[in-house]
């Protein structure tokens, strides 16, 4: 085995304090993210099953070269981030499945008014990234009325911090480049 087959993984603290990003030397899910708030809702993931099956894990965030794990508050990261580096390590290492089917559509151009093609390209230019450093994903879901809807997952469903995030950042930076927005709401993905 040569170096640049060795996966290596490093943990990573996020804005929510019962979420932890596990950042891998290997694309994990290019272009694409799963969130699974809960065992019971994960299909198509085998990488998020075999995670489940850690009595503290209590949600699972994948996307590009990460995961991010919200754990049950009756455990430290102290005592299971050792345990969960090496799983995903020897999990990525291993070539398994990490989904099994992807289930994304896309609207057309044609679809799309020019105002929700600039909410989304602020989205994914200026947001986008910032988010993803925390260990969580922002998505479009939709532009009615003056209200933007976005979809928070990974570390930003349920973080102390996201609320503020949303309001003082992003609301902000679509108000100013785009008059026709009004507010940013979001719920958890």
């Amino acid at each position: 085995m040569t170096l640049d087959e060795i996966v290596t993984v490093y943990s990573e603290a996020t804005p929510n304090p019962e979420s932890m990003k596990f950042v891998s030397n290997r694309m994990i899910l290019a272009n694409d993210s799963v969130d699974f708030r809960s065992k019971d809702k994960v299909q198509d993931s085998p990488f998020a099953t075999a995670l489940f099956e850690f009595p503290y894990v209590k949600g699972v965030f994948i996307m590009n070269n990460f995961v991010s794990v919200t754990k049950s508050v009756d455990y430290e990261w102290f005592d299971i981030i050792p345990t969960l580096k090496k799983f995903v390590q020897d999990y990525l290492q291993d070539g398994k499945d990490i989904v099994t089917a992807s289930k994304k559509v896309e609207l057309t151009d044609e679809e799309e008014s020019d105002v929700v093609r600039k909410i989304k390209q602020l989205l994914d230019d200026h947001v986008k990234p910032a988010v993803e450093m925390d260990g969580g994903a922002i998505s479009f879901k939709s532009f009615e009325d003056g209200v933007v809807n976005v979809v928070m997952k990974g570390s930003c469903s349920g973080c102390p911090s996201s609320t503020m995030t949303l309001k003082a950042g992003i609301e902000n930076l679509l108000k100013r480049m785009i008059p026709e927005v009004e507010a940013v709401e979001a719920e958890a993905g």
